[in-house]
């Protein structure tokens, strides 16, 4: 049999081969029609420093799922591929793999450095694009980018030489800070502040000309090389007599003034503070303020520098013991005292930050920032401004651009763009986007930070700064942005700023932000926890598109996900589910026409032909496609997973697979060609729902049904049909299914095996209808008397049930114990007690009946006559079996 599946999913059969042909048929690529709405994603571009992780399968399936889904609604869907250069943690890559063979970057220069990094960007580019295999992600690879490649290097040079035109860009001498591992600058949110134990060093200096000392208290001894001058508080009695007078610093005996500055705090500590201005930034401002001498006393390395007197060349830690254990011998050490406290780390290579002062490249950031803040705040009914999902990460951004500082933007690293500044010996400057003209001109040695050329990725990448390239005009603004909230600051706010200023638009329309991957105990996952989770050993086991439905299925936007291997167990069990209910609908319909099909639906639609449970099905096939539709457009996938997962498991598979056996097994080949039919575009309609979510086994069993023809990749996704939209059926196979329930629930309970006969009455207002499906009633509750009726006489000893629209009873007498039963009756009224003190509350909620829409309202109206009535029923048969 051609079309046959295999007994069980085997996810590894499935994939194989499947991307590569997706990719030979060019399935990724833009339609091309002009007259389609164009929807485009450029990827967060990964760090080509190794291999992807978790939290990057999870960000590139939610983006998959979006573009996958535009594409088969007919859009012109463009996903822009790429990988980001990573300054210094390539840098530092490559660095520690040569100090393996004992190798320095400087043994080899600038430039053989360089054709290494190139040769392990090849390496982990290709390892990468091996991983987006393997998660099926849907990109345009003949749009590939790299953010050191000449387009966008050209892009970086132009946005820098216009920022410096205006005045945006400077070089000048600031506090920064410093990464004495990476030796390079870097800005603040690169920074990650880690509480750790230190102490409180009380340090006494001696006043010039007397015997008097003053004690200052620091956590960073070391840095007293620097001191260019102690402060008091100008209203601090204690000290009023020592102002304008000198202290002499300990050891290197320098004389340093006292001065007056608001900046000590006569509650704190002494009162007396230390200025070292070139290493704190507070102390900058003090020595800005009072034109104080800046000395730096430490070198790239984070060794002290020749300022440093005796200390000279020792590592900056090893420098405060020394220094601590001299201080101690000349009677100056006071005091030190254990303190826990925040310190800077480098978030790159994780040794402590130093504040240290530096001739750097800076953007100044407050016009643009309030442009971008201004942008975003627009209330003109302009569909410029970012709309965040979820909304309070708009606000997080705005929080962070209107306290933004100036952007150090310059790196000492050799990996980069490398900045377009130029310099003679007459110590003139040159910038602009190509070296100048004549002799004796050297560019500046540092590189642009990794961010400044990622802030242009939407609109570089698209051929900018060409206006009139195609892409630029076609796709840009992008249509939606998919990133972590962690990034918030590093990127999307630098995308959105500079966006605005080069383009006059925001670069994208939409900002999905998730939150990160914790391993089941909810913790980060790390290198140092070793609770990290490599997603191809996931897909080695479960398959890509079990992964697939884990990531999106357990999403809400802005919330971490916890990885679970159970919850992996459940999405392989899913989809095996699928595999075996597409396998048998494929054993009894290979044969099926596409004519047939059409031919079957339309007699079901016009009630000519067919029955009441091909009408619901289609009818809950029609609000599932609705309402999956409404909740991926809002990207709650999650939501979007539990809708698909709802009607596929228990409304497909397990009742209308079930009842069409009926049919199946009968004898009239009329009805089973129109069940076959139906039961064929179910599942091609499945398919194509599922598809964005998962692609691999959806594709496979497509193209194994006998109607179509070609990539499940760019079929039509599921539309609302009007004409399968039955009310009546919808509610009455919902009765129907409600009381085969029950009445397996009634057998449970007094351990009668459905193989065995019972009689069943059913009394209900419907009871035409139910004696119309009267088959079903017998096939799945196996009743040796059915009796349906309008109105009947209960029978004194029964078990009942009381369903929507139905009473339900089975006489089991001398099977049941009468008080049993009255307090099972009992504990289902204090039930439907408990409903309906739920929904009368949330009607007497006059805000919510004021605010909520007609239809939601209603629909709690309806719940409340529903539950009235059962609580109703039940009460009155306890008082029937009370008075019996």
């Amino acid at each position: 049999m051609t079309n046959e599946l295999t007994p069980k999913f085997n996810p590894t059969e499935v994939e194989a081969g499947r991307y590569e042909k997706w990719l030979e048929a060019d399935v990724f690529k833009p339609s091309g029609n002009p007259d389609a709405e164009p929807y485009s994603i450029v990827i967060p571009p990964p760090n080509v420093t190794g291999k992807l992780h978790l939290g990057h399968a999870w960000d590139t399936t939610l983006q998959d799922i979006i573009i996958r889904q535009k594409r088969m609604q007919g859009f012109d869907t463009l996903w822009l591929p790429g990988m980001d250069h990573a300054g210094i943690a390539t840098q530092a890559k490559v660095a520690a793999r040569l100090a393996e063979d004992g190798i320095l970057p400087q043994d080899l220069g600038r430039e053989k450095f360089l054709d290494k990094v190139w040769e392990w960007k090849d390496e982990y580019a290709t390892t990468i694009k091996e991983q987006w295999g393997k998660m099926g992600i849907s990109v345009d690879y003949s749009r590939e980018r790299f953010t050191l490649d000449e387009g966008l290097s050209q892009a970086v040079r132009k946005v820098f030489v216009q920022l410096y035109n205006k005045g945006w860009i400077y070089r000048g001498e600031k506090l920064i800070n410093w990464d004495p591992k990476a030796m390079t600058a870097l800005s603040d949110i690169e920074v990650i502040h880690k509480e750790i134990d230190g102490a409180f060093y009380h340090i006494t200096y001696q006043i010039e000309g007397s015997d008097e000392f003053v004690e200052i208290a620091t956590t960073r001894p070391e840095t007293f090389l620097g001191d260019t001058a102690v402060i008091v508080n100008e209203k601090d009695e204690r000290y009023k007599h020592l102002v304008g007078k000198n202290v002499i610093l300990p050891i290197i005996n320098r004389v340093i003034p006292i001065l007056t500055d608001d900046h000590a705090d006569m509650e704190k500590g002494t009162g007396v503070v230390k200025i070292t201005p070139a290493h704190d930034p507070n102390d900058f401002e003090v020595a800005m303020r009072h034109d104080l001498p800046m000395i730096n006393m430490m070198n790239n390395d984070g060794t002290i520098n020749e300022n440093g007197g005796k200390y000279e060349g020792l590592d900056r830690f090893e420098a405060r013991k020394q220094i601590v254990a001299d201080l101690k011998e000349l009677g100056q050490l006071v005091d030190i005292k254990p303190v826990r406290h925040e310190v800077g780390h480098s978030e790159r290579t994780g040794v402590v930050v130093e504040p240290r002062l530096s001739t750097q490249w800076f953007v100044k950031m407050d016009e643009l920032a309030k442009n971008a803040i201004a942008h975003q705040r627009k209330e003109d009914g302009t569909d410029d401004v970012v709309a965040f999902y979820p909304p309070r990460f708009g606000d997080a951004y705005l929080q962070w651009m209107e306290n933004v500082h100036d952007w150090v933007i310059s790196r000492q690293l050799w990996w980069g763009h490398q900045i377009p500044a130029w310099y003679n010996e007459a110590g003139e400057m040159y910038v602009g986007e190509e070296a100048p003209e004549g002799e004796g001109w050297t560019q500046d040695a540092d590189v642009l930070d990794t961010w400044f050329s990622s802030a242009l990725w939407p609109f570089s990448t698209m051929g900018w700064p060409d206006e009139n390239a195609e892409d630029f005009k076609r796709y840009y603004p992008t249509s939606t942005l998919v990133t972590g909230y962690d990034i918030i600051p590093f990127w999307v706010s630098r995308m959105i700023f500079q966006g605005l200023e080069f383009t006059g638009k925001s670069p994208f329309k939409r900002a999905l932000i998730h939150g990160l991957i914790r391993d089941e105990e909810g913790r980060k996952m790390s290198k140092s926890l070793g609770n990290g989770i490599d997603p191809m050993d996931v897909i080695e086991k479960y398959g890509t598109d079990a992964l697939r439905w884990f990531l999106s299925n357990g999403s809400a936007p802005g919330q971490d996900v916890r990885f679970s291997y159970d919850k992996m167990d459940a999405a392989w069990n899913f989809i095996n589910k699928i595999w075996n209910v597409s396998r048998y609908i494929l054993m009894n319909a290979e044969d099926v026409s596409a004519d047939a099909v059409s031919s079957a639906l339309t007699k079901v639609a016009n009630k000519t032909a067919g029955n009441v449970t091909d009408r619901w099905i289609l009818t809950r096939l029609n609000d599932t496609a609705r309402r999956v539709t409404e909740q991926m457009d809002k990207f709650e996938f999650g939501v979007a997973g539990h809708i698909l997962y709802n009607f596929i498991w228990d409304e497909f598979a397990n009742w209308y697979l079930e009842l069409t056996k009926e049919v199946m097994f009968g004898e009239d080949e009329a009805e089973k060609d129109i069940t076959r039919a139906v039961l064929l575009h179910v599942l091609d309609q499945v398919l194509r729902l599922l598809h964005p979510i998962m692609p691999f086994f959806t594709e496979e069993i497509f193209e194994k049904l006998p109607n179509t023809s070609g990539s499940i990749v760019v079929a039509e996704y599921p539309k609302v049909r009007p004409e399968f939209n039955d009310d009546k059926a919808s509610e009455g196979v919902a009765m129907l299914i409600e009381l085969i329930t029950a009445v397996r629930n009634i057998r449970a309970e007094v351990n009668t095996p459905l193989s065995k006969a019972v009689p069943m009455l059913i009394k209900s207002e419907h009871a035409d209808f139910l004696n119309a499906v009267s088959s079903y009633i017998s096939r799945f509750t196996n009743p040796s008397e059915l009796t349906i009726a309008k109105d009947l006489a209960v029978p004194e000893q029964a078990m009942s049930a009381v369903i929507t629209g139905a009473e339900l009873y089975l006489p089991l007498a001398g099977l049941i114990n009468i008080e049993e039963e009255i307090a099972r009756l009992e504990k289902e009224l204090a039930k439907w007690q408990k409903e309906l003190d739920l929904v009368n509350k949330k009607l007497g909620n006059e805000r919510f009946v004021a605010n909520a829409k007609a239809e939601v309202v209603q629909k709690e109206k309806d719940k409340l006559a529903d539950y009235q009535e059962k609580f109703d029923t039940v009460k009155a048969r306890i008082a029937e079996l009370k008075e019996n």
